[in-house]
């Protein structure tokens, strides 16, 4: 079940509220999860199953995403606004120091998480900010085509296509390696996430100038990336090595860029691995 939480934050204008919608269940010690761009928490609902036994699970729609409202004014979205945010919201529900798990925009958050000491352990799953210029234009291209189509199709259209296999394909296979695999219900709810995403475009914006590059020593760090990623390629995967050279780099073979539905056992094992 859904639910909401609204905490005060700081900004250059002066206080501000902001209100996130998150996910909760399991026990043990908190595992945060965090999605990537214009996806909703629901991308890790292939993996909640073998976590919650283990974890005390709470996955997130982050500012701007999924049923979360946008960022009030004078927050913008980059990394050093969105990493707070989330610093705030587990003190909010009395969180301290979870592990996290983030998936593209999810797992560069996660690093960075890492990197302040907000945590106990990353699991970043094709974390963006380890790409080249090139690499970087072709993904935000990418992304951008996505975004149009989404909201180009009538939602006739979108249920359609998601009741086949090659209909969710035509509309999930940039971002999972077996898009058959996905549900109807699923296929269309993401897809309504992607077109409805308030924070799509102003994250995209601050992302052109984003890099990773400094180490994250002190806690267990995984790079995970899956062998099929069609958007961020997985050669980042060494680049995000030598610049966190502690970190653990493992393939997952036959995953797409959201390897959760591609593989959940494997990508669970990865995160709970990483979290003992």
């Amino acid at each position: 079940m859904t639910s909401t939480v609204s905490f005060g934050v700081d900004s250059p204008r002066g206080p501000r509220t902001v209100s996130v919608a998150y996910e909760r269940t399991g026990s043990g010690e908190p595992l945060l999860l965090l999605h990537g761009i214009g996806h909703h928490r629901q991308a890790w609902d292939p993996v909640l199953p073998a976590l919650a036994p283990e974890r005390d699970v709470i996955a997130v729609d982050l500012p701007g995403f999924g049923v979360s409202p946008g960022l009030p004014d004078g927050v913008p979205y980059d990394l050093g606004s969105v990493v707070p945010v989330l610093g705030a919201f587990c003190e909010a529900l009395g969180v301290e120091r979870p592990h996290v798990a983030g998936n593209s925009l999810g797992g560069l958050l996660a690093l960075e998480l890492g990197r302040e000491k907000l945590v106990r352990s990353v699991t970043a799953l094709s974390p963006a900010g380890f790409w080249t210029q090139s690499e970087r234009r072709y993904a935000f291209a990418t992304l951008r085509a996505m975004r149009q189509g989404a909201l180009a199709m009538p939602m006739p259209l979108i249920e359609g296509l998601s009741r086949s296999a090659a209909g969710r394909a035509a509309l999930t296979s940039t971002i999972y390696a077996r898009p058959g695999r996905r549900s109807p219900e699923a296929v269309v709810s993401e897809t309504v996430a992607l077109r409805e995403a308030a924070g799509f475009h102003e994250t995209l914006a601050v992302g052109r100038s984003v890099a990773f590059t400094d180490d994250v020593p002190g806690l267990p760090v995984t790079v995970a990336w899956g062998s099929r990623d069609r958007l961020l390629l997985r050669r980042q995967g060494i680049r995000a090595k030598h610049t966190i050279p502690g970190a653990r780099l493992v393939r997952l073979p036959g995953c797409g860029h959201v390897p959760m539905n591609d593989d959940p056992a494997l990508v669970a094992r990865v995160i709970l691995d990483t979290s003992r």
